[in-house]
């Protein structure tokens, strides 16, 4: 089914790529990625962004939401706290979305947790956090979302707002390409990377006639602003990638196909294309923003 952005009957996949009425949800917004994603389905036109964040009060993210209501002014971005691991908080969200909107178009994953660099250095709890935070929050999404995702609905009197007179979604697992690749940082981050991987290849047979389609985004390295002068092994754990500064200029010139780290909007604009009906006919797939890297050779990140 086509249409024009002129049409008076909506569909998602519109010629010019834009998500008016998407009701979307973007995990670890309050992150450099998250955030990058957020602002880019803004840019896209969604009627509104869940920004979740696992904290109920965030700087960032108030100051990225004050931002884009001046630039994106009919989007609008609502600050959520969101427990990403938990079963309960997920029904809880989807409730509160439908309630309000009565409808659920996008939902972006985009958690992570690099755990210990060494396999010595990790114990068992380790690993366990390194699923339920890399892999689990993919799993909700694929179990609960399609069903709030084929709900239609008639246009509503917000800004940007657009009927759902079909059945579609789009899930989005923003993950690293330590799920194709070991090597990448330590064991852990590479086994749950690798789960997040098997929940989108298990998806495309799961939402057979939904209309739903999931895919993921495995980033390379990505500059996302951490300093090693000022962070040690234990705060760099808690990041969702490495940071990119492990390797110097003169590896990642060597390394990578572009010669650099990527950015984080970098990433954001992959989101916003899965998001769109640019990406109609793409489900079940993984899309490396790594510049070439892996392709280059295997990823490997000195620690």
């Amino acid at each position: 089914m086509a249409s024009t952005a002129g049409s008076s009957s909506f569909s998602p996949y519109r010629v010019d790529g834009k998500l008016y009425g998407f009701v979307c949800v973007v995990t670890g917004a309050s992150q450099p990625v998250g955030k990058a994603v957020v602002s880019e389905l803004a840019a896209h036109g969604a009627a509104c962004i869940y920004a979740c964040t696992s904290s109920p009060t965030d700087e960032p993210i108030d100051d990225l939401t004050e931002s884009l209501k001046t630039e994106h002014p009919n989007t609008k971005v609502i600050p959520y706290p969101y427990n990403t691991t938990s079963e309960e908080a997920t029904l809880v969200l989807i409730d509160d979305i439908l309630n309000q909107w009565g409808r659920l178009d996008i939902w972006v994953s985009s958690t992570g947790l690099l755990g210990p660099p060494s396999i010595t250095s990790t114990s068992p709890k380790d690993l366990y956090a390194a699923f339920e935070t890399n892999a689990m929050p993919a799993f909700f999404a694929l179990k609960y979302a399609p069903a709030a995702m084929q709900k239609t609905t008639p246009k509503g009197n917000y800004a940007n707002a657009a009927p759902k007179d079909m059945s579609y979604g789009s899930i989005i697992i923003v993950s690293s390409v330590a799920g194709t690749y070991g090597g990448c940082w330590g064991p852990a981050f590479t086994m749950s990377s690798h789960a997040a991987l098997g929940v989108v290849r298990s998806g495309v047979a799961v939402l057979k006639g939904t209309g739903v389609r999931i895919n993921a985004i495995t980033a390379g390295q990505i500059d996302v602003g951490v300093d090693l002068k000022g962070a040690g092994i234990k705060e760099m754990e808690q990041g969702q990638f490495p940071p990119s500064s492990l390797q110097s200029e003169e590896v990642q010139k060597r390394a990578i196909g572009l010669e650099r780290a990527g950015r984080p909007g970098e990433v954001g604009k992959v989101a916003g294309f899965l998001a769109s009906g640019f990406s109609s006919y793409i489900t079940g797939a993984e899309i490396r923003v790594d510049g070439g890297a892996s392709v280059m050779n295997p990823l490997t990140v000195p620690v």
